[in-house]
């Protein structure tokens, strides 16, 4: 997604433009072309060298230095710019941005770029909540740009509150998002993902090996093509991705609970999570102790959220599960797919390597009533991506024509 586009990173005086540096390295790792524009109080943080070793172009400065290749034409590289980001943005640029005024070569290159432009706010708590700043940040969204809400925590001035700006890593969320195409926007999705836990004292339960990268994989790329997102996760170790409404959930039970409750409202679920079929009968309000050399344990069904979803599903909802197997794969999964009337059924062979619980690869087949789509090793994100636009051209096909 990265690899050949071209981002413009803009770069105010705040002590928090070291994370730029390290923003601008991540995006290099992935292909992008990065030119850095700093102000002139920027470089009273960071000195320009830095950012021309990380990127490998001249750091910009003065909007009349003849000395580099668009020849101090700022409108050469606003037409280049597939995605511009302020970070950090200070109080007086995003002022100056939102009334217009074009006074050095960051803010001049900003108003001729007609590409996305995101702000990252990095300020004194008290200078953020200035109702002047406030407002200006109000402009900026007015005008169809992002500005990202920032984090809290102690700040460089000695305060602790809101003003610091994100890290990288989520910077460069931002930037991939406003990069990919939006063939989503408009439609809710709810995706579960990562394992149950079944309670069998305070102490012990049962689980899987599920870690919820694949559910978490759909959440994200789904998010990045503009849908609404609802992940229902169980036990994870995993960052919930941005922009996406997450509701954690522990046992079978509260999984389905949790689903129910947002199912009717869907165009598209995709049940991904690795939950417990059996949990047992009577969970032990006490710790369990060992008595004799054999212990049992009595188990009882858990529901069977995916049936419930196909016997209730909504006009025009699309349905889609998992089905993990380690013999019979297809026979299993197509009776899977009938018996609880899905539209799709994602299918893997646990004993297949580079598929299953735990990798950042997969091996899936993609089973419907028409076809059967087998793809090959890929990471979890291009089967994510892969599996979305299967599901939107099914989509397509079903409603004539509208997604």
């Amino acid at each position: 997604m990265l690899k050949g586009k071209h981002i413009v990173l803009g770069v105010t005086g705040s002590i928090a433009a070291y994370k730029t540096a390290m923003l601008a390295s991540m995006l290099k790792k992935r292909g992008a072309d990065i030119t850095v524009i700093m102000t002139q109080n920027a470089t009273n943080f960071m000195n320009p060298i830095t950012f021309e070793s990380l990127t490998g172009n001249k750091c910009l400065i003065d909007t009349f230095d003849r000395n580099f290749q668009f020849n101090v034409e700022h409108v050469a590289l606003a037409k280049l710019a597939d995605v511009v980001m302020i970070a950090p943005a200070s109080a007086n640029v995003i002022a100056k941005v939102a009334h217009g005024i074009a006074d050095d070569m960051l803010t001049t290159t900003l108003l001729a770029c007609q590409c996305p432009k995101i702000f990252a706010p990095a300020m004194n708590t008290r200078m953020y909540q200035n109702p002047v700043v406030q407002d200006n940040m109000k402009l900026l969204s007015h005008y169809g740009m992002e500005v990202i809400t920032p984090a809290s925590g102690y700040l460089a001035c000695g305060d602790t509150g809101e003003g610091k700006m994100p890290e990288p890593e989520l910077l460069f969320e931002y930037i991939v998002r406003a990069l990919y195409p939006k063939d989503m926007q408009g439609i809710s999705v709810l995706v579960t993902a990562g394992a149950t836990r079944e309670k069998i004292d305070p102490v012990r339960y049962i689980t899987n090996h599920s870690t919820g990268k694949m559910g978490y994989a759909i959440a994200r790329a789904a998010m990045l093509r503009g849908a609404k997102v609802t992940l229902v996760s169980g036990k994870t170790e995993l960052e919930p991705p941005m922009g996406v409404h997450v509701i954690d959930v522990e046992s079978a039970a509260d999984m389905a609970e949790a689903v129910k409750a947002h199912a009717k409202t869907q165009d598209m679920i995709i049940k991904a999570a690795a939950v417990a079929d059996y949990r047992p009968k009577h969970a032990a309000d006490e710790k369990v102790k060992k008595k004799d050399d054999e212990m049992s344990l009595e188990l009882e069904r858990t529901e069977d959220i995916l049936g419930y979803l196909g016997s209730h599903k909504m006009p025009g909802q699309f349905l889609c599960g998992f089905s993990m197997e380690t013999e019979h794969m297809l026979e299993n999964s197509r009776k899977k797919l009938e018996k609880k009337n899905l539209d799709l059924i994602v299918a893997n062979n646990l004993k297949q390597e580079g598929a299953g619980f735990g990798t950042d690869t997969n091996i899936v087949t993609l089973i419907s009533e028409e076809d059967t789509v087998q793809l090959p090793l890929m990471s979890k994100e291009e089967v994510a991506d892969r599996l979305l636009s299967y599901i939107i051209g099914k989509r397509k096909h079903k409603n004539g024509g509208g997604v």
